[in-house]
């Protein structure tokens, strides 16, 4: 059975959002009309047995989810640095976990500019004392990560950011990568990155 797809060739659906940092990962979910995104959980980062990049990808299974959205972090020039090579390393961590499992989810790399200082400037208006952050903080980044990309998906009504790609078990590792003729512009993707994400 093939998930349905909107006119612009983006999947429609459950979809996961997530906002990769060096200490943990979060997580986040939208409804199936892919109107609103939601904090779901956060995970420890398991950087030696990817433990997490496991849960996610059950987790995708578990929901029926039909793409996820990681969380591409540059510097407010549009470059990227160490945290972007980690998140698209997750990525493809997460498209490899998928592939394994026989699962056509794919895994599309998102800019997201500012989405933790995003976050906590919410958190805090929200009430919720500067301590109390840390347990939900990287959650609801991977929500604002979420929510900016179905935005963006509607608005351009057509799919958002570069598309992750496991690499074939048959040829030497690393042959897989980032599609760049799924690549936005910055223009279209204006939201969101703190450089460094040492959380």
């Amino acid at each position: 059975m093939t998930n349905p797809v909107a006119a612009g060739g983006y999947p429609l659906g459950v979809k996961l959002g997530v906002d990769v940092g060096t200490v943990r990962v979060g997580v986040a979910v939208c409804d199936r009309d892919s109107i609103l995104a939601t904090p779901y959980k956060t995970l420890d980062r398991n950087a030696k047995k990817n433990s997490d990049v496991r849960v996610i990808a059950g987790l995708a299974e578990e929901l029926g989810a039909v793409q996820v959205i990681v969380g591409l972090p540059r510097t407010m020039k549009g470059e990227e640095h160490a945290s972007a090579r980690m998140a698209t390393d997750y990525a493809l961590l997460l498209a490899a976990e998928f592939s394994r499992r026989g699962l056509a989810v794919p895994v599309n790399l998102v800019d997201e500019r500012l989405s933790s200082v995003t976050a906590h400037r919410n958190l805090h208006e929200a009430g919720m004392s500067s301590r109390d952050h840390r347990k939900v903080v990287d959650q609801v980044a991977a929500a604002g990560i979420l929510q900016h990309a179905i935005d963006m998906q509607k608005a351009r009504g057509a799919d958002v950011g570069s598309r992750v790609t496991a690499p074939s078990p048959s040829v030497a590792q690393g042959t897989g990568g980032v599609d760049e003729s799924v690549r936005a512009t910055p223009a279209d993707t204006a939201q969101s990155s703190d450089n460094g994400r040492q959380q």
